[in-house]
């Protein structure tokens, strides 16, 4: 795939600026509140570290993807949350410290799991014919350079000037999802010729992955008997990823633009579902809310 001004400029810049605003709104209150709500925590890391990348591999092979297709289900899969899922959170009456925790803690852990998670997708969906090579070291390079990175500096600008992180807080939050959208039809005008064969073939299982997770995550909640807030949360944070970094790793790391497309449509169905969370829960009293 040839280089543009998409893959080699807007985006990294774009991610960058997404990641630097999630450092604006952390604090290391935020990583230690792990043993304020282990039960929370734990149950939402297990279900997108580990439950979210086993459903994608499930339902890639049960609908048959062709092998690109597959490989960008599962670095969709594989990615954290991103600060989507914060405001979808807080409008939702959902626990956003909980958010914040959970988009924090899988943003680090995922440095390490992304690149094997990926190696293995390629070698199961390509098979002996994979012609694309990922350079684990480098991946993981890459990935610290476009997240831990912008983040940290905005985590010491908000320790510098909390005032000004505050007040960046919620406009940066606003140009990351203007971001993603741009950045999902720039995906889309790439594969404009072969978009509607593709959303045929991965539309329906872009839905699934993302409904499926959402319910469990919600219902998994209910079960070890956290809050309504924190149920609400958790299952948010088991379907919304970050799509700007799917999108990303898809052009720039495996230079695939039709690896991209997956998580380009998944990002579309999940500003549905959290359009719908949002709406759903978010018209719901308080009281009802944190039952």
């Amino acid at each position: 795939m040839e280089s543009s001004a998409l893959t080699t400029i807007f985006l990294p810049v774009a991610l960058a600026i997404i990641m630097l605003g999630m450092g604006l709104s952390l604090t290391l209150s935020d990583f230690k509140r792990v043993l304020i709500y282990p039960k929370a925590v734990a149950l939402g890391l297990f279900n997108q570290l580990i439950l979210l990348p086993l459903i994608g591999f499930l339902l890639a092979n049960a609908f048959g993807l062709e092998p690109a297709l597959a490989v960008g289900l599962m670095i969709l899969a594989a990615c954290p949350g991103g600060v989507t899922s914060n405001l979808i959170s807080h409008v939702s009456k959902g626990d956003t410290a909980l958010s914040i925790t959970l988009t924090a803690i899988s943003s680090l852990t995922t440095i390490l799991t992304i690149p094997f998670i990926i190696s293995i997708s390629l070698d199961h969906f390509y098979g002996s014919a994979q012609g694309i090579q990922l350079d684990i070291l480098k991946t993981i390079k890459t990935i610290l350079a476009i997240t831990i990175v912008p983040v940290g500096i905005g985590m010491l600008i908000r320790s510098k000037n909390a005032d000004f992180a505050n007040k960046m807080n919620n406009p940066v939050k606003i140009a990351s999802t203007i971001f993603l959208v741009l950045i999902i039809i720039g995906a889309i005008l790439k594969e404009k010729d072969n978009v509607v064969e593709f959303f045929r073939q991965v539309g329906l299982v872009t839905l699934s992955l993302n409904v499926i997770t959402m319910i469990i995550g919600f219902y998994s909640a209910k079960l070890f008997k956290l809050s309504k807030s924190q149920s609400i949360t958790v299952s948010i944070e088991s379907g919304i990823q970050n799509g700007t970094m799917a999108i990303f790793i898809a052009l720039n790391i495996l230079e695939s633009s039709e690896m991209s497309i997956t998580p380009a449509i998944y990002s579309l169905v999940m500003f549905g579902t959290g359009g719908f969370m949002m709406y759903y829960f978010g018209r719901a009293k308080d009281e009802n809310v944190e039952s």
